[in-house]
Order: structure tokens, then sequence, then C-alpha cells
């Protein structure tokens, strides 16, 4: 093809690629665009050729500005490719994270012409970015109903609001104590429902003060704040045609409850520092272990965001009320444990399933596990028993006074009614702990720490 046909042509190949490509003047002037460009910002070329590429709002190119030398930025002073991520801003105001390639345009002489700029989209590799850490986080939910563990009818009733509730785009308020898995209702919600495509972003409101939590709901703008040195994508933007988890949601400051309300009833906000709004379709779930009832009563939350939240409440039970599935859950655990650490520990002795049956688990599911995982520490291989168990879950209230009455005794003494007891029980620990009325535990951790071997102790 002839030099002269292919600038003809030019144009074409241009809006062939995908990339989005500006032409920029040695003032800063947009001199052309490519179709991609309008596809990813909205802007057509009339609304922008001739206008500054300032217009885009780049959070990266913002801080070359100004570079001195009569250089319209470093690019041109330096001449120097530029090669970084950035966010820039689209016509409706919405961000899009990008990929900017800058290069300098010059004449035979070396003299700046121009510069051509690139933008790659890269909306989509954050997105799955966002999707691996999340699902390497929770890679051992697969079992159960969306890895939620559970047999018993209380569960099974959970299962069926969950399930229709994943079949609505209303407002679902899930409520049940600390460790009782609300996290995973609300992703089950999300995978079971129209949205499972789209994405799932989730915030623990309780972790943040009130300015870093409306930056991390609503972004922000380069500039709004001491430190914020390039724009932020807010979490509601993040989740625009998916699903936003809102935990811990009892703890927002009234303040944000007034913003937050505002984009449930508008689908609107603004970021930080910004007066534009921004639209979003976004599916709201949030959680809580508090009362809100008693939190409107004391006016620390707002009764028309509580009504505006709880359209479709779904309360979690506690473990307590529900030990049919500790067995379930317990097997679970193990098998996933396995797989982790490798270790051949293939269950636990009926006495420590006994105690995890009468235990209260004030920490519900998490602290199950957290048992669990305390004993793949401890035992290499075989059977879990009580011994391998964290002492606050094997020792009772009466375990723990009788505990400090034993321990009350000079060390002489208590090595002497340990080995007194081990020699009537004839070896068996259990026994010597009945005889002394403490914890098997309690027995395991004396022999250790005064050195005592059980078959010297019973050799004649």
């Amino acid at each position: 093809m002839k030099e002269r046909e292919t600038n003809r042509y030019w144009k074409k190949i241009l809006d062939t690629m995908n990339d989005g490509l500006m032409l920029v003047g040695t003032d800063g002037t947009i001199l052309e665009v490519n179709g991609a460009f309008t596809r990813l910002t909205g802007y057509e070329a009339n609304d922008v050729v001739g206008r500054s590429c300032t217009l885009l709002r780049c959070d990266a190119c913002e801080t070359t500005l100004g570079g001195g030398d009569g250089a319209w930025c470093t690019l041109f002073k330096r001449g120097q490719d530029v090669r970084k991520r950035c966010i820039v801003t689209r016509k409706d105001g919405t961000y899009l994270p990008t990929l900017k390639n800058a290069s300098l345009l010059k004449d035979e002489d070396g003299r700046p012409l121009g510069a051509v700029e690139t933008l790659t989209d890269i909306s989509e590799i954050d997105r799955l970015d966002n999707e691996v850490d999340q699902l390497s986080r929770h890679f051992d939910e697969s079992s159960g109903f969306y890895g939620i563990v559970g047999k018993s009818a209380i569960m099974q009733k959970l299962f069926q609001v969950v399930e229709k509730a994943a079949h609505s785009d209303a407002p679902a308020i899930i409520c049940g104590e600390s460790g009782t898995g609300k996290e995973l209702v609300a992703r089950a919600i999300h995978r079971a429902g129209g949205r499972r495509e789209a994405p799932f972003v989730q915030l623990n409101c309780a972790a943040l003060n009130e300015s870093l939590l409306e930056s991390e709901l609503f972004g922000h703008v380069k500039g709004a704040f001491t430190g914020a040195y390039r724009h932020r994508l807010g979490r509601f933007e993040a989740a625009h045609t998916g699903v936003i988890f809102l935990d811990e949601i009892a703890d927002i400051p009234i303040s944000t409850q007034v913003k937050l309300l505002r984009v449930l009833e508008t689908k609107q906000f603004e970021r930080v520092g910004d007066i534009q709004s921004i639209s979003v379709d976004v599916r709201i779930i949030t959680a809580t272990n508090k009362d809100l009832g008693e939190l409107i009563a004391r006016k620390l939350f707002r009764e028309d965001l509580f009504f505006r939240i709880n359209v479709i409440p779904i309360i979690l039970p506690p473990l307590r009320e529900r030990p049919e599935d500790i067995p379930l859950l317990i097997n679970t655990f193990i098998g996933r444990l396995q797989s982790r650490t490798g270790k051949k520990i293939i269950g636990v002795t009926p006495a420590a399933m006994e105690r995890f049956m009468t235990y209260e688990w004030p920490g519900n599911v998490r602290e199950l596990k957290s048992a669990l995982e305390y004993g793949f520490v401890i035992v290499e291989s075989g059977l879990i028993d009580m011994e391998h168990l964290p002492p606050h879950i094997v020792e009772t209230k009466s375990d723990r006074m009788n505990q400090a009455a034993f321990s009350g005794r000079d060390n002489a003494h208590e090595k002497a009614a340990l080995i007194e007891a081990l020699k009537e029980s004839r070896g068996n620990q259990s026994q010597a702990a009945r005889i002394l009325g403490i914890s098997r535990v309690t027995v395991w951790n004396r022999m250790k720490k005064y050195g005592i071997n059980l078959k010297k102790v019973m050799a004649p």
C-alpha cells in the first residue's frame, strides 16, 4: 500500500484499536481521538478536540502539570515515555481505571510536536483481581449451601429464606451474633441471585473513622483532604450493577447514615470533595450483631434508614440453638484442615465430642473452627482429644474453681498430690482429674510442668 493510501485510511486504522488513543499538542490541547476513546470515556470527538486534556481529570497526569521551562507537563520536559496505572473521569462523572501509555512525537531535529497517549481499560482486570482475592480467602466454602454448613430444621428454614431473598433486589439485613456467618449468608444471596456475575463488594463499617468511612463508601477526588493524592474509587461505584455488603451497619455515624439514606432513595451520591452526582445500580445487603431497635430509641441510629434496609430481615441462629449441626461442622472443618495442613488427623475423641456438644460457644461457628485449628496445631495425627483443645473450652466454671484450689498449694504438695492421684487411678489421667476435682487438661499441663513421667510413676 502506498504512503498516500496509508494516510487516507489512517483514521479507520486508528478506529480498529481496542485502546483509546488521544493525540495531544505541546500546549496540552487535544488534537484527535479514536473511536475507542469515545467508547471508553463517553466523549465524542467534537466534545474534546480543541480542549485541554485535563478535562479527563487523570489523577496520575495532574501531578506532572506545571513542569516549568515552558513545558506543558514533565512528559515534554523530560522526554521520557510514561506508563502507569491511573484513573480518568468519564463524561458522566464515573471513574475508569486505565493503564496509560504516553510518548512524545518529535520532528527531525528532536523538537516535540506533541504526544500520543493510549488508554487501556483495566476495570475488568481490577474486578477479577478483587474476585480472586475474595475466592482465595473463602476457597474452603465450597461445601454445604453456598458454603453454609447445617442440616438442622432451623438451618433448612434459613436456606429457604436466603433463596427467596436472592431472587429479589430489595435491601436485606442479616442479624445474628458474632461468628454466626453473616458474611457467608450475604455471599450466598449474591451467588444465588440475578447479579451473580456482577461485583460483590464488602466493607466493615466498624473498622474506619467517619472521614475514612465516607471515602471508602463514596470515593474521593484528588485533593479532597490531606493525604488524598489520587482519585479513589468508592465501594458503591465499584459495586455498580452488583451487590454491596455493609457489615456492622450499626456502627455508621449519624452523619454518614444521612448520606447512605440518600443513596438508597435516589441511587445517587457525590464523592468526597466533589459536587457532581454519580448514579449507581446497586443491591444493598447489611449486617449487624446489635439491637437496632435499642439504638434507634437512644437516637444512635436513624429510624428512616432502618426502614429502608430492613425490607428483608434474615435472622441467623447462634450455634447453641442448633447443636445437631456441631458434628457435621466438625467433620467439615477437619476435612478442610486436612487438605490445608496435610496432617492425618481423622476426627475427635468421644470425650472431646461430648465437650463440643455441651459447650455454649459464645463465639459461635467461628469459635468452633478456631478450636479445631488449635487442635491441628497441637496434634500431628490421629484424634483430637480434650487436652488438645483450648483450655477455656475444656474447663467449666467448677473446673476453674477446683483448679484454683488445687493450684493454691505449693509446688511440692501439688506435684505430690498429682502423683498420688495418678497412682490411685493406675495412670488414667481422666480418673486422676476426677480424684483431684480438676480438668484432664490441667492434669496434662501439670505433668508437663513438673516433668512427670507416667511410666516411672507406675513402675513398681
